[in-house]
């Protein structure tokens, strides 16, 4: 296949071109490339999709395209390259997200669950707005795109390459010293993640069969003490898990779920569904998942490459988790 992926550089949009190359078809990657290049195999049109319409120029004028692949947040700039791609694309790829869907509290919930109202032109993108966002695409890709759109609806994405910190915040936590590890209390809570790398195959292997329609692309639900005795075990099982209650530790400003003094995964009241959606109908179609094991090991032997002691963008900080531990065993030990 002759395939275009806007991106192309970062994390999925990467893995994607490097499968796509590595099964032998011809991939172009449309990016700016400011920190990475695409995958030695690809080629690559610079372009900076800030800058409008003229972007695309270049990937409409080579040819008519088998697949593209998007993976945008911006509703504007995915709706400059489906005007300008889609009526010579046989099959587009927008890779959305679960975040559009307007309830989180149902689990098992699946496709036809309400989505949120897209994003009104001419309001910025931002983290806040993400599933408007994305849910803008989704509606702007079913309109320009029609029964050739597949909306690949992802879960949270792990596996070697994450920028997020989230997945490997436990493993690399565990590994990093045999200390006290502070916890949520919520061993039968699930967790829900994807490998980027079957994603990528996913997103792949849909392009080549003519799967359309939104599709939740999640892994199985896997219980967070699960995940957490796993994390444990493979640093070698001996560091003890605190394990505090969750109004506890909200109560002192811990946040939930990513970013600085978090706890990665642990989901605020209201999101029961959000880590367990279905993903029936995706591998009904040939979504096909590793063990969630697996891709542990892959995402520790990744956080012992880039350095346990490093600063994260998901987690506490070691001054931070000292401090909350201190105060739990004092409270808890002289109650």
């Amino acid at each position: 296949m002759r395939i275009l992926v806007l991106g192309g550089t970062a994390f999925l949009s990467a893995e994607i071109a490097r499968q796509a190359v590595a099964a032998g078809h011809d991939v172009m990657c449309l990016a700016r490339g400011t920190r990475l290049a695409p995958p030695e195999g690809a080629s690559w049109l610079k372009a900076d999709r800030s800058q409008g319409p003229a972007a695309y120029a270049g990937a409409a004028g080579v040819g008519d395209w088998d697949a593209v692949v998007d993976v945008a947040r911006d509703p504007g700039q995915a709706r400059e390259a489906l005007e300008a791609l889609a009526p010579s694309t046989r099959h587009w790829t927008f890779v959305s997200s679960c975040s559009v869907y307007a309830d989180h509290s149902v689990p098992g919930a699946a496709e036809d669950a309400a989505v949120l109202a897209p994003l009104a032109a001419g309001i910025e993108p931002t983290m806040e707005n993400y599933g408007e966002a994305k849910s803008a695409i989704e509606q702007a890709t079913a309109e320009l795109a029609g029964g050739k759109a597949h909306l690949c609806r992802a879960g949270l994405i792990g596996g070697p390459g994450d920028g997020s910190d989230r997945y490997g915040y436990w493993p690399a936590r565990f590994a990093r010293d045999p200390g006290p590890v502070l916890a949520p209390d919520i061993p039968a809570d699930p967790t829900q993640i994807i490998d980027v790398r079957d994603l990528a195959a996913w997103v792949l292997l849909a392009a080549e069969s003519g799967v359309t329609g939104a599709l939740n692309a999640v892994g199985d639900p896997v219980p967070f003490g699960d995940y957490l005795d796993e994390s444990r075990q493979l640093s070698g099982g001996a560091a003890e898990v605190v394990a505090a209650p969750a109004g506890w530790l909200a109560a002192r400003g811990v946040n939930y779920w990513a970013g600085p003094d978090s706890l990665p995964l642990w989901l605020p009241p209201g999101h029961e569904g959000f880590a367990a959606r279905s993903n029936a109908a995706a591998r009904a179609a040939g979504l096909e998942l590793r063990p969630w094991r697996r891709t542990l090991q892959d995402t520790l032997a990744d956080e012992r490459r880039l350095g346990l002691r490093r600063e994260r963008k998901a987690g506490l900080s070691p001054d931070t988790e000292r401090r909350l531990l201190l105060e739990f065993q004092t409270e808890f030990q002289s109650a």
